[in-house]
C-alpha cells in the first residue's frame, strides 16, 4: 500500500458537479475498532449532492470527502476496540461517514457486512447505504407488515428500486409511483403490483382505488403530502427520507386525526455508531438471505471511473437513471 491515495474533494468546498476533482491525500489509518477497506467501488447518493452543495456536512470525526457506501477488500485492522471479526482480505460492503470516493477508505468495523454470495464488488457498493435506508424507514420507523400495503414514490431511483423489492419480500403489497410510462414499466419489472405514472395519473386516486395504502415512502414532499394522506388507510404510516419536491408541506390536522396518521420521518448518516451497528445487525439478519435468495437484487444503472465523479453526480442529477450509479477503482 503507498502512503498517499487518490480520493475526490469539492474544489472551493462547494459547488455544482463539476467541482469534484481528484486529489492525492494522505491514506487513512484505520483506528481503534476500525478496519481499512481497499475500496473496488463507491456507490453514489443523493445525500452526496447534497453535501457537494454545502448543506450536509459530515458527521464529526467523518472525512471531508464524500460517499457513504463502499465495498471492497479488508487490508488492515485495528484489533484494539472489538473489531475481531474481519480479517486481511475478506470481501466486504460498509456504511461510511464519509471518504468513500477513494482509493481506501476506514470504516468502524460493525458498519461493514460480508458481501452476500454471488455479487460482485459494483453492486455490492450500491447495497449499504440504500438498505439501511430502507429498512430503518419503512420495516421499523414505518413498521410495514406482511400482507400490508406500500407506496413508494421515486420507484425507479436507488432507494425506489430497493424498497419494492424489499417489502416484496416482506411479503407486501406494492404501489410504486414514477414519471414517466417507461419508469412504471421497470417498476412493475422489479415486483411492484401497481405502477403509477404520475405525469398521466393522479397516484392518491390510484391507491384509492386499490384499497389504500398502510405506509408511504416519500422522498418528495411539497404536494405530494396532501396525496400522502389522501392514500392513507386508517392507521397508516408517512416516512420522509427527502424533499427534493419541497421542505414545507401544509398538513390537515383534521384529516390527520381522522385518519389516525402517523408522520415521520429521519435521516441515517448523523446516527451514534452504536445505533449504525444495531442497524448493520438487523439488516444482516434479515435483508442479506433475501439477496442471496436472489429475492433482492441491486440495480445498476451505470458505473463511472473514480476520477470521473463529476459525470457520475451530473448523470445522477439528469434523472434519467434506473437504479445505482457507482464508482469503479480500477
Amino acid at each position: 500500500m503507498t502512503e498517499m491515495m487518490t480520493a475526490i474533494a469539492i474544489e472551493g468546498g462547494k459547488g455544482p458537479a463539476e467541482a469534484l476533482k481528484a486529489v492525492q491525500i494522505p491514506r487513512p489509518e484505520p483506528k481503534d475498532g476500525q478496519i481499512l477497506i481497499r475500496v473496488h467501488a463507491a456507490g453514489i447518493n443523493r445525500p452526496d449532492i447534497i453535501q457537494r452543495l454545502g448543506f450536509y456536512p459530515p458527521p464529526p470525526g467523518s472525512p471531508e470527502t464524500m460517499g457513504l457506501e463502499v465495498a471492497g477488500e479488508v487490508v488492515a485492522i485495528n484489533e484494539k476496540g472489538g473489531s475481531g471479526r474481519w480479517k486481511a482480505g475478506d470481501r466486504v460492503c460498509a456504511l461510511l461517514g464519509g471518504g468513500g470516493y477513494a482509493e481506501y477508505a476506514v470504516c468502524d468495523a460493525r458498519h461493514a457486512l460480508p458481501i452476500p454470495k454471488g455479487l460482485d464488488y459494483v453492486h455490492a457498493a450500491g447495497l449499504p447505504e440504500t438498505v439501511f435506508t430502507v429498512f430503518a424507514n419503512v420495516f421499523e420507523h414505518g413498521r410495514l407488515k406482511p400482507g400490508e400495503t406500500l407506496m413508494v414514490h421515486g420507484a425507479t431511483s436507488g432507494i425506489g428500486t430497493t424498497a419494492i423489492q424489499m417489502a416484496k419480500a416482506h411479503g407486501a403489497k406494492v404501489i410504486a409511483t414514477a414519471r414517466g410510462a417507461d419508469k412504471a414499466a421497470m417498476a412493475r419489472q422489479l415486483g411492484a403490483d401497481v405502477a403509477v405514472d404520475t405525469k398521466t395519473e393522479d397516484f392518491a386516486e390510484v391507491a384509492k382505488s386499490e384499497g389504500g395504502c398502510d405506509v408511504v415512502l416519500d422522498m418528495v414532499g411539497g404536494d405530494y403530502f396532501a396525496k400522502d394522506l389522501d392514500a392513507l388507510k386508517m392507521d397508516g404510516r408517512i416516512v420522509f427520507i427527502a424533499s427534493l419536491g419541497g421542505g414545507d408541506v401544509t398538513l390537515s390536522i383534521g384529516r390527520l386525526m381522522q385518519k389516525r396518521g402517523v408522520v415521520t420521518g429521519s435521516t441515517l448518516r448523523p446516527r451514534n455508531a452504536d445505533e449504525k451497528a444495531r442497524l448493520a445487525a438487523a439488516v444482516e439478519a434479515t435483508v442479506w438471505p433475501w439477496i442471496e435468495a436472489g429475492k433482492v437484487s441491486p440495480q445498476v444503472d451505470a458505473t463511472f471511473p473514480l476520477v470521473d465523479a463529476a459525470k457520475a453526480h451530473a448523470h445522477l442529477e439528469a434523472g434519467a437513471h434506473v437504479g445505482k450509479i457507482v464508482l469503479v477503482t480500477a
